[in-house]
């Protein structure tokens, strides 16, 4: 139920509100991109081994994995698998991009290659773009032009493995480039099927896939998703969808009330007046950062709300 209720009110208001995630979100993608671009990856969700076998994940963890296929320009989730940790990532990217369209873009992390489901994604049309693994052999067909310092090598290339050479049999681009990481240069190899844009704007766009981090940190820390009230695997899958769904609900209400603040801060607002009947907007513009604003105190039946 939990799952459904998602994803109907995530169609309903995509739908009926075309501009909702555009406008309140800070990350921007270079303009000259229009097409669609998604990010995928996962993040683990510790648990406790001595009551939860259903998630055993080591020999004294467990834990759930939340797979996420996240829209770049609104930063909304457009699909989600949440299961037991032990299944690998290449394993759920097939799901995942199951609902991509025709020319869209899918960026993700080397975990996810799986030349198979790549080869698929060419066939349907999908660019990809994704980091190459260190063990993958291959051979130049033809070096590309270089116009930026940053770009070490640009060049189209053809798997030359005993097996994968099979597995996807057509060439691909490799872009070698240093990238600025955690504020070091760090070289990296990238790979994609696309071979129109500009080397620098491929690792652009590998670089937005960081920010998906972010969306993991809102769900995780400020949406307080590190506690569980049940231990079945029904529990912690209710839990994990209400959160998803009290994100979207959230980035909603500060798209409607053209929030300026932080995410963890329209959380606080809205935490102080639950038990408050408030007119909820002009509660957050008395919420803001300026000087002299109202502050709200919580009530003391807060106290027996659980995570709050």
């Amino acid at each position: 139920m939990a799952k459904e209720l998602f994803h109907e009110v995530l169609y309903y208001l995509t739908n009926s509100f075309p501009r909702f995630g555009r406008m309140d979100t800070s990350f921007k993608l270079p303009r000259k991109i229009k097409r669609t671009i998604n990010l995928v990856d996962s993040t683990t969700i510790q648990l406790f081994a001595n009551c939860m076998d259903w998630a055993k994940h080591r020999r004294r963890k467990a834990a759930a994995k939340c797979h996420m296929l996240l829209d770049a320009q609104t930063f909304l989730p457009r699909f989600a698998i949440v299961r037991n940790a032990k299944a690998h990532d290449a394993v759920m990217a097939k799901a995942l991009c199951s609902s991509l369209k025709d020319g869209e873009f899918v960026v993700f992390d080397k975990a996810y290659v799986d030349f198979p489901h790549l080869f698929e994604l060419k066939q349907r049309g999908i660019l990809w773009i994704s980091r190459a693994k260190t063990n993958m052999a291959y051979r130049i067909l033809k070096k590309l032009k270089v116009t930026n310092k940053s770009i070490i090598k640009d060049a189209m290339i053809k798997l030359t493995g005993i097996k994968s050479k099979h597995l996807y049999p057509e060439c691909f681009r490799l872009i070698i480039a240093d990238v600025i990481r955690d504020g070091k240069l760090v070289r990296m190899e990238f790979i994609t099927d696309d071979f129109e844009l500009a080397a620098s704007t491929i690792c652009d766009l590998y670089k937005a896939r960081w920010y998906i981090e972010i969306f993991f940190k809102q769900i995780k820390q400020t949406l307080k998703l590190s506690d569980f009230l049940g231990y079945s695997e029904n529990a912690v899958q209710w839990q994990i969808w209400m959160a998803l769904l009290t994100y979207v609900l959230m980035r909603f209400i500060a798209y409607t009330s053209k929030w300026k603040g932080t995410f963890a801060r329209l959380f606080t607002a809205l935490r102080g007046i639950l038990w408050s009947r408030l007119e909820l907007r002009s509660v957050l513009d008395c919420c803001g950062t300026a000087e002299n604003q109202l502050r709200m105190c919580m009530q003391p039946q807060q106290l027996y709300l659980a995570l709050f």
